[in-house]
Parts: C-alpha cells; structure tokens; sequence
C-alpha cells in the first residue's frame, strides 16, 4: 500500500504568489497535489464539493490550506470564517498568506482559527524560508 499523497488547497489571486509557491514545492520535493483557487468564492465551492469540485475522487480533501486574505468576491477572512464555522471543516489547518501586516487582520485570522500567519512582504527569500517549514509541519502531522 502507497503513502497517501498529501492535498494542499490554495487560495491566491496573484498568478506571481501561485507560480512564487509551485516553485517552493517543487523545489524542496514537498510531496502534495496542489490545487489552486483563484478567489475565496472558489475556494468554498470546491471545500462544499459545489459546481465543478462535486467528485471527491478528483478534488480531495485539503490536508492544508494556505489563504490569502485580500482577494476579490470573498475574501480570506469571510473563508475563513466559513471553514471555522463547519465540523466537518474546521480541523484543517489554515495558513494565512498576505501582504498584510494589518494587527486587526492578524487578530481576525487567529480570532477565526488561523493556525499560522505568514506576511508575504517579508521579503522573497524570508518568504520561501517560512514557507517550506511551515508546510512541512502542518503535512506531516
């Protein structure tokens, strides 16, 4: 029997970001499907199995989510808080991505079961150092 593969769900509206954490997964062999979700919108129609995302079979369980919090139709915040509210969802780890150094958005997030706050404006290299770590930690547990 095979090692399950582990499935990291992101949410990120800025193709640079997307291509920015392909390019970190790869690069540390962090072995995952990686699905992405342009906006908070489709990120919940593929966490509720709606529209496109109904066969489980091709769009797994997240065992990860990293979200971005400023996105447009529905923001991190507003999934989030989704996630947080549903049993069935809640006991995936959220990683939240951002630009934002905002102390209401840090409160928030963490306030709606955050388990971990990463700034993107950080730096590019403090950034990829965070995030191989963090990724790591959360998958192999």
């Amino acid at each position: 029997m095979g090692t399950k593969k582990n499935n990291i769900l992101l949410v990120e509206d800025s193709s640079d970001d997307i291509e920015l954490i392909k390019r970190k997964i790869r690069s540390n062999n962090i072995e995952c499907e990686l699905v992405i979700a342009k906006n908070g919108e489709e990120a919940l129609n593929y966490l509720y199995r709606n529209k496109k995302y109904s066969d489980k079979e091709k769009f797994p369980d997240p065992d990860l989510i990293l979200l971005d919090i400023r996105m447009p139709k529905v923001n991190g915040i507003e999934v989030l808080k989704a996630i947080n509210a549903d049993k069935k969802l809640k006991n995936i780890p959220v990683v939240m991505l951002t630009v934002s150094t905002i102390e209401n958005d840090i409160f928030e997030s963490f306030d709606n079961g955050c388990k971990n706050y990463i700034t993107k404006s950080v730096g590019f290299e403090r950034f990829e150092d965070t995030l191989k770590p963090v990724i790591n930690y959360y998958l192999s547990r």
